[in-house]
Formats: structure tokens, C-alpha cells, sequence
């Protein structure tokens, strides 16, 4: 066992992906007492007892002070922070198995970017549903954060946002250290629509990459995609602020040009010419803007907003349109010449 400082702040991550992982790296190289449920015994095992986690983060070395292991329970005893990295579809079901062992009053942080199916809910919206707790008492971290990057420890940004400042005051102090850097906003629902969408128009960026377009092509989509993205969390609420900042354009830009990026490289194997099928059997980890181009589309068309690029996209996921034809629509659905 390490040395561990006796005032740490003892945190909780719940899910062991390349994400959850990185984030757990994040807060025990800022000083916390982390530990980390993985689903598995065997990663936690390997976590704890040779401080790596082959399988999401290779040749990465995880500090002393973060451990794994398998069991809820004994992760989130005494825990003063709770984050949760698990994929976004099965968020609900893992939020109602720690219902009951969550510990009263502390700050429960999403550090996923996705909407449930069926419901459209984000994720503070699930969380708070689900746990039954204050929106006051969540957090949601978003910004240009690929997770290998900071392995490594590239410096880098994010934004912690709630509805109550000093919760993600509290959370930006215990996420910060050296390399990370956390600013703190009340735009919960831009922050969390920015983290969702931009998932969308990296995979647009990637099926074009994947096809052979050009930069030309990539820049027009990254640029009409900001303001399909501004259009919709606008509508919904959100700050057209947010989304000029970390959790907007900056996340936009590392997730549309990086290689790193899953949902850069899921497009790009439908640009390819692979089936919606066969990139996901080819990915390793989930691809989280693949499951949300439908519920997106859904929520866009309850408040009338047009999202020209991303409905291209659902038509490549579909398989009725050619991924060479998405590019010629990318600016509008009208031949009529549009103000920018």
C-alpha cells in the first residue's frame, strides 16, 4: 500500500476504460486516494497490483495512489467524490445497482458525453433521475480531452459545470493538478450537449477523411457543424458562449482532427466502406456518437432545428447513402444559397 497523504480526498470511479482510466490518473496525480471499480477482477487486479491497465491504456504507468477493484461497495465506501466513466447506454442500469451505497451529500460527477436512447436524457438528467438526488449535488466534465494524451500527461483543459457553482468549484480543485487544468461554468446543458454533439461531426469529419476528401471538406464540416451544434444547444437551453469554449469548439477540434478520437476513426471505417455492423465489431471501445446520431436527431425535431450534416450522417449509419455523397451536402438541405 502507498503512503498516502491522511488528508487526501478519498474519490470514487466507477468504469475502467481508456476514459475512466485517465480521469482516475488525473485526480490521484492531483493528490487524491482514488480507487477505481472495473467490472472485471482481473483488471482491477492488474490495476492495483502492477499499476497498469493493458488493455485500455498500454504502456501507461498509473500512480501508487490509485487501485482497483471489482466490488461496488467497497469503491464507494467513504468516498467523498464520486465520478462515473461507463458507456452511456448502460449508465441507468449501473446507476441503479449503487442507488442504495452512494454516500449522502457528496458531489456525483459524469464524465460521459451521450443522450439515452428512447428518453433523449443527458447525462446529469439520468443521474439525477435515477440516484434520486439533488441536480445541485452533479457535476459533468467535458472539453478536448483525449484520453491518451493525458495519459501521457500532455497539458490540457476541461470545464466542470453544475447548477450549484460550488460543486464544481469543489470538483475542478480535486480534477486539477499540473498538466489538467479545469475552469468551472453553471451551463450544464451546453456543457453536456457540447460533449454529445461534437461525437457527431467527428464522425462526419472522419467518413470524409475516410472516403479522401481533403482538408477543404473537413474544415467546411467542422465549421457548419459549430453552428448545427450551437442551433441545437441553444434551443435546448444552453449558452452560445459554452459552445465557443472548451466543451464546444475546443472538444469539436481534438475529437474531429485526432486519430485518437473513437469516433474520428468509426467514421473514417464508414468512409471506407465498411457497414455499420463491421465498425462496430472492428472497435474496441464504445464509439459514443454512433449511438446518439438517432436520439439527436429526435430532440432536434421537437424544436424545429436543422441539422443537415448530422441527418447525412444517420443516412451513412443506415446504409442509404453513399459516404462519397455526404460532403455535397454538408452546408444545407436547400439549393437556395443560405446566410452563413
Amino acid at each position: 500500500m502507498p503512503n498516502l497523504d491522511a488528508d487526501a480526498p478519498r474519490v470514487a470511479v466507477l468504469g475502467a476504460g481508456s476514459w475512466g482510466t485517465t480521469f482516475a490518473k488525473i485526480l490521484a496525480d492531483g493528490g487524491a486516494d482514488v480507487v477505481m471499480w472495473a467490472r472485471r477482477r482481473e483488471v482491477a487486479q492488474e490495476i492495483t497490483e502492477t499499476h497498469r491497465n493493458s488493455g485500455y491504456l498500454p504502456g501507461i504507468n498509473l500512480p501508487g495512489n490509485l487501485r482497483g477493484h471489482d466490488s461496488l461497495e467497497h469503491v464507494l465506501a467513504g468516498a467523498e467524490q464520486v465520478y462515473l466513466s461507463v458507456p452511456s447506454q448502460s449508465l441507468r442500469a449501473n446507476l441503479a445497482s449503487i442507488r442504495d451505497i452512494v454516500p449522502a451529500d457528496v458531489p456525483v460527477v459524469s464524465l460521459m458525453k451521450g443522450v439515452e436512447k428512447g428518453s433523449g436524457l443527458r447525462m446529469s438528467e439520468v443521474i439525477r433521475d435515477e440516484l434520486r438526488i439533488d441536480e445541485e449535488r452533479i457535476a459533468v466534465v467535458s472539453g478536448p480531452n483525449l484520453a491518451l494524451e493525458i495519459a501521457k500527461r500532455q497539458p490540457t483543459a476541461a470545464v466542470v459545470s453544475s447548477a450549484h457553482r460550488d460543486t464544481a468549484v469543489a470538483v475542478a480543485q480535486v480534477a486539477s493538478n499540473e498538466y489538467f487544468r479545469c475552469f468551472v461554468n453553471t451551463d450544464v446543458v451546453g456543457t453536456e450537449f457540447g460533449g454529445v454533439l461534437k461525437n457527431l461531426i467527428a464522425v462526419a469529419v472522419g467518413i470524409a477523411d475516410g472516403v479522401g476528401y481533403g482538408e477543404n471538406t473537413k474544415a467546411s464540416i467542422i465549421t457548419r457543424g459549430l453552428v448545427e451544434i450551437t442551433d441545437f444547444a441553444v434551443a435546448f437551453g444552453g449558452r452560445s458562449e459554452t459552445m465557443t469554449g472548451l466543451a464546444g469548439l475546443g472538444d469539436l477540434i481534438a475529437t474531429c482532427e485526432s486519430p485518437l478520437s473513437r469516433n474520428n476513426t468509426a467514421g473514417r471505417l464508414l468512409g471506407q466502406g465498411y457497414a455499420f455492423a463491421q465498425v462496430i465489431a472492428q472497435m474496441n471501445q464504445t464509439a459514443e456518437g454512433l449511438s446518439s446520431v438517432g436520439p439527436i436527431l429526435e430532440l432536434a425535431s421537437t424544436k424545429g432545428v436543422s441539422m443537415p450534416i448530422v441527418a447525412q450522417v444517420a443516412r451513412v449509419l443506415e446504409g442509404t447513402l453513399d459516404p462519397r455523397e455526404l460532403a455535397p451536402h454538408l452546408a444545407t438541405d436547400s439549393d437556395e444559397p443560405q446566410g452563413e
